[in-house]
């Protein structure tokens, strides 16, 4: 278990940023073995923020629609590496292009960097030739888990108020949309070392990301008290033993309420880290209208 490999290290409280980067891309090694083969991965320095991409193509078609993968961390830890496992499964199950977008993490940068560099990301692959990239860049959607969740739906909003399409789904994996609420019933429920993630762990990702108190109020920080109409449709996988279950839950609903868009979402997983063990879990890979499908897989 995961748990277990993080009590034989340091504990997490006593450690630095770094450190803790450190350690949890060790205890996370594990997780990005096996898995399929690619036809092959590039990386680029694309957008205004020279921001690193990772590309990974599942096969040589000519073109293929595309998901944009935003790794979660809390804004503050994992990377490309950690989730590569998890990126190469979307693309080859699910037969699409998947791009990771190497996003500066905090507390070394705040709120709205991360969410300046994606735009600008997305706005790049817009400019491409879908034939010279080998993706149909007018069928690309975005997701992400936990704080890529959050990253996700705050890249379609953003879209949205400058007047620029929304990407063509949202896949959502147990993701941050709220402030934390210790109060909740979640949060009462399912708080403390037996579980993945606890409250004062999303206290501390969270003070990473903010400038201060007032940028709670933002609706990209806090997307759940955001006008959510215009967003694409979703899917959530909601972790039903998770301290976040109860925000998951009401933003599943205020995406059904907000103007008729599609929006599904299953408790799928028993704890949040689980998603990321592929060699134990059913993944679901072809969530959205753009790719024409919806299946299960297990890929153990």
């Amino acid at each position: 278990m995961m748990q277990e490999a993080y009590a034989r290290l340091l504990a997490l409280d006593s450690l630095s940023v770094d450190e803790l980067r450190r350690v949890t891309a060790i205890v996370r090694a594990p997780w990005t073995e096996g898995g399929p083969t690619m036809n092959r991965i590039e990386e680029k320095y694309v957008g205004d923020y020279s921001t690193r991409i990772r590309i990974y193509y599942p096969d040589d078609s000519q073109i293929l629609p595309a998901l944009i993968y935003i790794h979660g961390g809390g804004w503050t830890i994992f990377s490309l590496d950690t989730h590569d496992r998890l990126m190469r499964e979307y693309a080859g199950r699910g037969r699409i292009v998947v791009i990771g977008v190497d996003y500066s993490l905090s507390p070394e940068v705040k709120y709205p960097r991360a969410i300046n560099e994606i735009v600008s990301v997305v706005q790049w692959l817009r400019k491409q030739n879908s034939a010279e990239l080998s993706i149909d860049v007018c069928r690309i959607a975005i997701g992400g888990d936990s704080a890529g969740a959050n990253l996700s739906i705050a890249i379609n909003l953003r879209l949205r108020d400058l007047n620029e399409r929304v990407l063509m789904g949202q896949l959502l994996n147990y993701g941050a949309y709220d402030r934390v609420r210790p109060e909740s019933n979640s949060c009462v429920r399912y708080d403390g070392p037996r579980y993945r993630l606890t409250v004062d762990e999303m206290h501390f990702f969270q003070k990473n990301y903010v400038r201060d108190e007032r940028d709670f109020d933002d609706p990209l920080v806090c997307p759940l008290h955001a006008d959510l109409r215009g967003l694409p449709p979703s899917f959530l996988a909601i972790a039903e033993c998770d301290v976040l279950a109860d925000e998951n839950r009401a933003m599943a609903q205020a995406l059904r309420n907000r103007d008729g868009t599609g929006t599904g979402y299953r408790p799928i997983m028993p704890d949040r880290g689980l998603r990321n063990d592929m060699k134990s879990l059913p993944i679901r890979c072809s969530l959205c209208p753009w790719n024409g499908s919806y299946k299960d897989y297990d890929v153990r």
